[in-house]
């Protein structure tokens, strides 16, 4: 009897390649967008794509289009089924900040899931037995500066939200204020938990100068104008269980620095950040070089400092470098610093948006009609701009996305 025919072997699947080997082609991939289509070509891929231990990949771009850019490459792409156009700011890495009558919601692209927030007209007094310092009618004034507010019902004098972060599933904090009111950084501080029906403020603070909020080893801190470094302590209504604002205690005396006047009409405008690198608080200052161009200010060249917290000396100190391959992303509405010395990136980098004027944008210009990430070199003080993205500088500013959070 004959042989039987042998079988034809069969080619080997990508599902066979061995799990560790899979984890090797994945820290290679610093894009989320390159993880997405990894983790697509199989099951088996996709569940190494979620079990194994990876470094974080680097943020996404959002822009108010509904538009993402992909780093390190630039490469742009959308969510299907999913609209993110007509957002308004960012929200703590990786929700998106969207207005809803008065108010605004939370949405996060990544997982399809939304939080509700409280309408801006509804903000209640704490403690409750405060009376504000002036009688407060319908439609008047909100920004007095010893003003506060409990119930506004003129939709013009709604105040706005310039910064806002989920510190946990029960708190959210905001800057709120006035676009009326130097340039919309004059501002309280409001908290609320998702779903409630108002936000609270504690009576009697005084509108101020902040420029950064970061919610830091579970405390809330806020960063004023002149750089004194604020910790706001936060207790729970006995009543009804919200969070209130309890009181202000300074952590860090600032020693600000003040714009300079320059030859030839120009001067110095500058922007705080607060960003956590390592379980250390840092404050980066921006310096913006602006000209006068007969009543518009124009925007040009962009220096940084940056500063860690010093606890002890209740002061901040100069830093020359960031350490082991450290870079920082900025943006008005959400900044953090990463590692990408596992992708090949030389580390001192700060990328960063256009985003120190916008607030007044029928006063300032910029130099370009377009813009795009610019890159800082902490060694060697220069800008640069690697990245393919571009955009106009009248569109409402794009915003980084951190998807890992």
């Amino acid at each position: 009897m004959a042989d039987a025919a042998p079988r034809a072997r069969q080619p080997p699947s990508w599902a066979d390649i061995p799990r560790d080997l899979a984890g090797m082609v994945l820290r290679l991939l610093p894009a989320r967008a390159d993880r997405v289509r990894f983790a697509a070509v199989c099951p088996q891929w996709r569940a190494a794509a979620r079990q194994l231990p990876l470094p974080p990949p680097l943020p996404l771009l959002a822009l108010p289009d509904g538009s993402f850019y992909s780093l390190p490459n630039g490469e742009r792409f959308r969510f299907p089924g999913f609209g993110c156009a007509g957002y308004k700011s960012a929200c703590c890495g990786r929700w998106l900040v969207f207005p809803r009558d008065d108010g605004c919601y939370l949405v996060d692209p990544f997982a399809g899931a939304s939080v509700a927030l409280p309408p801006l007209s509804r903000v209640r007094l704490r403690p409750p037995n405060a009376v504000p310092k002036y009688v407060r009618l319908p439609g008047m004034s909100l920004f007095h500066p010893y003003a506060t507010w409990m119930h506004i019902q003129d939709p013009k004098k709604v105040p706005v939200i310039n910064k806002i972060i989920m510190c946990s599933p029960n708190l959210v904090a905001a800057f709120a204020g006035s676009t009326l009111v130097d340039a919309g950084q004059n501002s309280q501080i409001i908290v609320c938990q998702p779903g409630a029906s108002s936000w609270s403020v504690r009576a009697k603070d005084p509108c101020k100068l902040f420029e950064d909020m970061a919610f830091y080893q579970g405390k809330l801190y806020v960063l004023a104008r002149d750089e004194n470094l604020l910790l706001v302590n936060i207790s729970q209504d006995p009543a009804t269980g919200d969070p209130q604002i309890s009181r202000f205690g300074q952590v860090i005396n600032g020693e600000p620095w003040h714009s300079t006047i320059m030859p030839g009409d120009a001067s110095d405008k500058k922007k705080l950040y607060l960003v956590e690198l390592g379980g250390t608080l840092l404050m980066v200052r921006r310096k913006v070089c602006c000209r006068l161009v007969g009543e518009t200010v124009v925007a040009a060249q962009s220096e940084f400092e940056v500063f860690k917290a010093d606890w002890e000396q209740s002061r901040w100190v100069n830093l020359a470098t960031l350490g082991d391959g450290q870079i920082l992303f900025l943006g008005r509405p959400c900044s953090r610093a990463m590692s990408a010395s596992q992708y090949g990136m030389p580390g001192d980098q700060i990328f960063f948006l256009d985003d120190v004027l916008e607030n007044n944008c029928k006063e300032y210009s910029y130099d370009e009609e377009t813009t795009s990430v610019s890159v800082y070199d902490m060694k060697s003080g220069e800008v640069s701009s690697p990245l393919p993205m571009v955009w106009k500088h009248e569109i409402i500013l794009p915003t980084w996305m951190f998807p890992w959070e």
